[in-house]
């Protein structure tokens, strides 16, 4: 199975669709029977998709709030502190 760079720009992938081809280009990788420049294209793209999805974890956790009940019984969001 030759593993090649698709041109799907990486921004406009969600996290499931980045994810499902990094996994794809790593078992191509694994199986090892893709030639040497083509290897080294995939490894590329398949740099750019680990950071994409680590910048899209990051960006989800941002959003992960926690509801805090004030003193006077009011609602607000707060960042969560999983700590």
């Amino acid at each position: 199975m030759a593993v090649t760079a698709k041109p799907t720009d990486i921004a406009a992938l969600s996290f499931e669709e980045a994810l499902a081809e990094l996994e794809q280009i790593v078992r191509g990788l694994e199986a090892g029977k893709v030639k040497l420049d083509e290897a080294v294209q995939a490894y590329e793209r398949g740099a750019q998709l680990k950071r994409h999805c680590e910048a899209k974890l990051a960006e989800a956790k941002a959003k992960i709030e926690r509801i805090v009940i004030s003193a006077d019984g009011t609602p607000t969001a707060a960042p969560l502190d999983p700590a």
